[in-house]
């Protein structure tokens, strides 16, 4: 195999940036290629590395003439470039596999699933800088895993200590080759994304499943034992995870406890962390952080100071009685169902946005059952409202979240939950689903404000 010299670099994100700057430390001859507009911050921190780039357009032939491409896990099979790319046989990866192929002696924990990725990587993250190990958290929660690399080498710190807790998405994973977690967390699989994997599930399960594929003898495998698609998965690869597999299920969650093996449980009841799929979440971290040597006591003080990720089954206050949770990450109906299987009391329910082919036949019993009324927020609610018109449920259309907020105070009771659960994508009405949460947040605290109408 020829040397590596030039390197392009499709994508000019977080990910993007961080390839650039570890390449140019390791002595790289960089280009970074972006279609859309390079943000101006992106922009300086490049000019700063002294690395070439383009916004707004691909020159092909300067990219098909590079050595190795890295390639934005944004960018599809697809789509022009990347049939190019294909043909010419130039070798393709993405930004997880480079900074894996510099960063030396070091221990990884990938954590991967359709929800609850980063709460997960959060925690985990947290339990182990609260035990005072040395810690960073970064792939697509946080940093980028190739700018921390870069900072290592800069600076000389390669010790075999050094722990990186991974968030990974089926698009990263699409892209690794060598790529080698010690720890691997593959926490459930539901319909997600299949417009990448050719509308086939088989498609984004064998997605998921790749974070495995590098594991060996000494290394740990941590996964759902009441997932389905899991569960099929490795009834039809007998023998495919080539180590140690530890498998959470329903037998480890009791309410508000989390067990571990026959003798050990973690009281979870005084912590923020809230509804079945936190405790699952909390009992995945908890095995990762046992293998990685931190104690049962400093695990459970680490838990009970842990503040969940924003716009995740984020409480925000409680008014006139009422609680308003964000949960605008729920883009999917498998994260809705868990937000409303965690309420206990009687519920509004915002809904709606870009639907992304949903079936909502899941959720119909726990609509029934736990549900006072519906509040769509989107361009277009006619599926939402086809889909729960015969539960007879009092719902309203809105077009924004302030208009969704103020709906939701008039048909909320003293003693219920407004909770914020999508199923949806945010591009209609706002830029993300961060972007939906804040102005959810915003509209809420504005509730308490003196001239607000009563």
């Amino acid at each position: 195999m020829a040397p590596i010299q030039h390197i392009a670099i499709l994508g000019a994100g977080l990910s993007g940036i961080g390839a650039a700057q570890l390449a140019q430390q390791v002595g790289y001859t960089a280009f970074v290629s972006d279609k859309s507009p390079i943000k101006p911050h992106f922009q300086q921190a490049l000019e700063d590395l002294g690395v070439e780039f383009e916004s707004g357009q691909h020159d092909f032939d300067r990219i098909l003439s590079s050595d190795l491409i890295i390639k934005s896990p944004g960018i599809p099979e697809k789509s022009e470039l990347m049939q190019m790319i294909r043909k010419s046989g130039i070798p393709v990866i993405g930004e997880l596999e480079f900074a894996f192929r510099h960063a030396g002696d070091c221990q990884i924990v990938g954590i991967t699933g359709s929800n609850g990725k980063t709460t997960t990587t959060e925690l985990v993250y947290h339990i182990l800088k609260y035990a005072g190990l040395s810690v960073r958290m970064a792939g697509n929660v946080g940093h980028s895993f190739a700018g921390l690399v870069s900072e290592d080498l800069a600076t000389g710190n390669l010790g075999a200590s050094r722990i990186f807790v991974l968030e990974i998405s089926s698009f990263q994973l699409d892209d690794i080759v060598d790529f080698h977690p010690q720890i691997a967390l593959l926490l459930n699989i539901t319909p997600d994304h299949l417009d990448r994997y050719e509308y086939q599930m088989s498609n984004y399960v064998a997605s998921k499943f790749r974070i495995a594929m590098n594991l060996a003898p000494g290394d740990l495998f941590i996964s759902n034992e009441d997932d389905s698609e899991i569960g099929h998965w490795l009834k039809a690869h007998p023998g495919a995870i080539g180590c140690a597999m530890e498998m959470v299920g329903k037998k480890d969650l009791k309410t508000a406890y989390v067990r571990i093996g026959d003798e050990m449980a973690y009281d979870l009841s005084g912590s923020k962390m809230k509804g079945p799929h936190n405790m699952f979440n909390a009992a995945c971290s908890i095995r990762a952080a046992l293998r990685l040597g931190v104690t049962p006591e400093l695990i459970a003080e680490a838990i009970y100071c842990f503040t969940p990720p924003a716009h995740r089954m984020e409480r925000i206050i409680e008014w006139e009685g009422v609680a308003y949770i964000n949960d605008s990450k729920a883009t999917n109906v498998d994260a809705v169902f868990y937000a409303l299987q965690a309420m206990d009391r009687p519920t509004i329910w915002i809904v709606g946005g870009q639907d992304k082919g949903n079936d909502y036949g899941p959720l119909m019993l726990l609509v029934e059952k736990q549900v006072r009324a519906i509040v769509c927020m989107g361009l277009d609610n006619s599926k939402i409202k086809a889909a729960f018109a015969a539960l007879g449920k009092p719902m309203v259309e809105t077009r924004s979240a302030e208009e969704a907020v103020q709906e939701a105070r008039r048909l909320a009771h003293a003693g219920d939950i407004v909770l914020l659960s999508p199923a949806c994508a945010s591009f209609d009405l706002f830029n993300n689903y961060e972007h939906r949460g804040e102005m959810f947040r915003q509209a809420v605290l504005a509730l308490q404000s003196p001239t607000n109408p009563d």
